[in-house]
């Protein structure tokens, strides 16, 4: 049994001295001694974490999504087809009050590779993008949080970005919903755009919109999307030149227009770059992103009227290849997983100016990929 999922979710979880902490959820790759999905908690008074626990067992949850209900759970995966075929799959989870993770059902593409998902506000569909197959999927989920058959797949086309080794097919890497729910953003690191898809949560389909796409300059490799608490703007992760691109974002026409693309690494830089993943504070006050190569968190401050943002610090990561981070619902803590080293590390975030400072807290989670507070 799951100790501290149950402690966490059991009633009585708003005592005082309880609901300081949080529930972390780790996804990673299980090719080497990782089995699914972990969970560690987090105490919210010093940034302690416990020993890591499996609470699902799962080939490759590489990303997780929680579902509007924050009692359902999805998880990229992979299951095997008639004949043995490795086909990506999404899967379902309800987590209960008893710490158990009950599977309710798992829905396959057809097709390889899936990189990442997410829920919309209803809790009708699910989005999820696929960087190897170069394709965006729709499913829609039922009452239950049961996943449907795939609803809408559609192969992403256009002009390929000039970084031949990287850039050489359409490659689809996150997708990231409006605030409003209108619309899911697919960032697509092979063509130097993100995508507009127009959603149909009573169908769980979604379809292009016209003209629909935000065009990045050549080589920036989109990667992860993020709007701005209040909607107002939209930050781009460039994966292959580690930058971030800000825009304006008009609701009304669902259209983004690009004001500022900024470095994560200091002025005169060389070394090799490659972004993995941008999160901006519950606050709106700061955003912070990774450059996985250096293992390296860029700070920026973030003008709540313009937008534009401001380079703060870099610091360590604290590990090797910071692929994911997160940042506690109350903006106190940031935690980042290291895909190659293995360990999860804990900063604290100075409310004040958003500048991180490192802890001694650590938890090892070989091949963690994705970190997932619970809400």
């Amino acid at each position: 049994m799951p100790r501290l999922f149950s402690a966490l979710l059991a009633l009585g979880v708003a005592s005082a001295a309880l609901a300081r902490d949080h529930l972390v959820l780790l996804g990673t790759y299980t090719d080497t001694t990782s089995r699914g999905i972990y969970a560690v908690r987090l105490n919210g008074e010093t940034g302690a974490l416990s020993t890591p626990e499996l609470v699902a067992t799962l080939p490759d949850p590489e990303f997780l999504a929680w579902g509007p209900d924050a009692h359902t759970l999805y998880a990229l995966t992979r299951v095997k087809e008639t004949g043995g075929r490795p086909v990506a799959a999404i899967a379902s989870f309800r987590a209960g009050g008893d710490g158990r993770f009950t599977p309710l059902n798992s829905q396959a593409t057809g097709r390889a590779s899936l990189t990442h998902l997410a829920v919309d506000a209803t809790g009708r569909m699910v989005v999820a993008a696929s960087y190897g197959g170069g394709y965006v999927v729709s499913f829609p989920l039922d009452a239950d949080g049961r996943i449907g058959a795939p609803a809408t797949i559609i192969d992403q086309t256009g002009p390929l970005g000039p970084v031949k080794d990287r850039q050489n097919a359409p490659h689809p890497h996150s997708v990231t919903l409006s605030p409003d729910n209108r619309f899911a953003w697919v960032a697509d690191l092979g063509l130097d755009r993100v995508f507009s898809y127009r959603l149909d949560p009573a169908h769980g389909t979604i379809a292009p919109t016209e003209p629909g796409a935000l065009d990045l300059q050549a080589g920036t490799g989109p990667r992860h999307t993020k709007f701005s608490p209040d909607g107002r703007f939209f930050y781009v992760l460039g994966e292959l030149d580690a930058t971030i691109t800000a825009g304006r974002y008009d609701a009304d026409r669902g259209r983004v227009e690009p004001f500022q693309r900024i470095s994560l690494l200091p002025d005169g830089d060389t070394g090799r770059r490659s972004g993995a993943e941008i999160r901006v504070h519950p606050n709106g006050r700061f955003v912070y992103a990774t450059n996985r190569f250096h293992n390296v968190i860029a700070v920026f401050a973030r003008d709540a009227d313009t937008g534009a943002l401001r380079r703060v610090e870099v610091v360590p990561s604290g590990g090797k290849i910071p692929r994911n981070f997160n940042l506690s619902p109350d903006g106190a803590w940031l935690v980042c997983a290291h895909q190659e080293s293995g360990n999860v590390t804990v900063f604290k975030v100075d409310p004040t100016t958003g500048r991180l400072t490192a802890t001694p807290h650590t938890a090892q989670v070989a091949r963690a990929v994705c970190v997932l507070f619970s809400p």
